[in-house]
């Protein structure tokens, strides 16, 4: 998952970025509003967080504009603002959610997990593929119940090809989710980890391919038995009874 977390307060950014960076997540941050309104509109984030009180312009002129530019990202205000007044025009600006300082760790990344479910259409933190469950919230993976064992970057592909599944995705979008712009490898090691992680889906799966390739696009994530219905023929029509006469 790849946050972007605009934040003035050096050691509250440095506390956020080693919290989420220990759950996996991968942040990138600014402390300046101009630059986050920038950033926010170039990149592709799972989330942003925002806090309000910036030097340069608030937190608020950050989010109108870029609702106004129609990014759609979700964004999670984190804010010393504990007046009311403040909740209702974050929110009313477009803000998925509102956290007051000081906070809970634990709440935090719940919420953060919950937004991004919910604007991938997930509201629950488990989702299937046919015998395959991956956990958001744990970052597990199991086939029929039993533990898969996944490194962290088969975990962040299946993870991706899970929130969208059925959706094409690039190449150039797995290296965003893995490495967030930060000393990014070839294209080519996509493809590696995608063959890595197939070998042990099939493994556990008696062979059931879960990731199809879209030639010259991507990997997409589709339940191998919806697969096998879908391309099944037809049963035969029933023959007319010849009416007597």
């Amino acid at each position: 998952m790849r946050v972007l977390l605009v934040e003035d307060d050096s050691s509250v950014a440095k506390s956020i970025e080693l919290m989420l960076n220990t759950e996996g997540f991968i942040v990138d941050s600014t402390d300046l509003g101009e630059d986050g309104l920038e950033i926010g509109k170039l990149y592709d984030y799972d989330i942003i967080i925002l806090d309000l009180m910036l030097p340069d312009i608030d937190g608020y002129e950050v989010l109108r504009r870029l609702r106004a530019a129609r990014v759609t990202t979700p964004i999670l205000i984190l804010s010393g603002l504990t007046e009311m007044d403040n909740k209702i025009k974050g929110l009313g600006f477009g803000a998925d959610d509102y956290l007051t300082k000081p906070f809970d760790k634990r709440e935090l990344i719940a919420r953060i997990q919950a937004i991004v479910r919910r604007s991938k259409g997930h509201s629950d933190s488990i989702i299937r593929t046919g015998r395959l469950t991956v956990n958001l919230d744990t970052r597990t993976v199991e086939v029929d119940q039993s533990p898969l064992h996944l490194t962290g970057k088969e975990y962040g592909i299946l993870e991706l090809l899970s929130l969208r599944k059925g959706t094409t995705l690039t190449k150039e979008m797995f290296l965003n989710h893995l490495y967030g712009g930060m000393d990014e490898p070839e294209l080519k090691i996509i493809d590696v980890f995608v063959c890595k992680l197939r070998k042990k889906l099939a493994a556990a799966t008696q062979g059931d391919n879960y990731i199809e390739t879209v030639w010259g696009r991507g990997y997409v994530l589709r339940d191998p038995q919806e697969e096998i219905a879908e391309s099944a023929p037809p049963p035969p029509p029933r023959l007319q009874q010849q009416a007597a006469g």
